[in-house]
């Protein structure tokens, strides 16, 4: 018998200075079983760093035609195509083809996520933009993820800085074009 998805729930008060966005965010997010705890922790911050109105997250590692997180306006149109990990470029170009924007947030080392995109097919990939965070960062505040999660997320000046659960922590907002 396969093992289904476990439920987390995430309640942020997000306060996102750099794009004047308050909020209060109820997430529940399904974990899959092969996704670890920072990968987990990497799309509920891609999520709440792109937080607007029409975004939701994909099924998951099982949604191959879909990305992460995704965005679409009023009309159902895909507006913002956010991959989480390390995607790899034939996903970009997918994005990108059907997508206004494109963004990619990795808790990996940026320069090894993005070095398998050189020299590959990836439309408007000057575009594309790929964020990331100090290293360990997200390891670090990923051990104190829980089934029920309370977060307190600050983004100001490009730098975020985390509360969840009884953890703290911060870091830079690093963002480069993906090629």
């Amino acid at each position: 018998m396969a093992i289904g998805a476990t439920i987390h729930t995430f309640t942020v008060q997000l306060s996102d200075v750099d794009r004047g966005v308050y909020d209060e965010l109820q997430l529940r997010v399904a974990r899959h079983p092969s996704e670890t705890d920072p990968y987990m922790l990497t799309r509920v911050l891609a999520y709440c760093l792109e937080y607007e109105e029409g975004i939701a997250f994909s099924e998951g590692v099982s949604a191959t035609d879909e990305p992460a997180v995704m965005v679409r306006d009023l009309t159902g149109a895909l507006v913002a195509w956010i991959e989480v990990g390390a995607p790899d470029a034939a996903r970009l170009h997918t994005g990108s083809m059907k997508a206004e924007r494109v963004a990619v947030y990795t808790h990996r080392d940026p320069e090894k996520v993005a070095a398998p995109w050189a020299g590959k097919r990836i439309h408007r990939a000057e575009d594309v933009l790929l964020h990331s965070f100090d290293a360990g960062f997200v390891e670090r505040m990923a051990g104190a993820i829980e089934r029920r999660n309370t977060a307190t997320l600050t983004r100001t000046e490009r730098r975020v800085y985390l509360e969840l659960n009884d953890a703290s922590g911060e870091s830079d907002v690093h963002t480069r074009a993906a090629v």
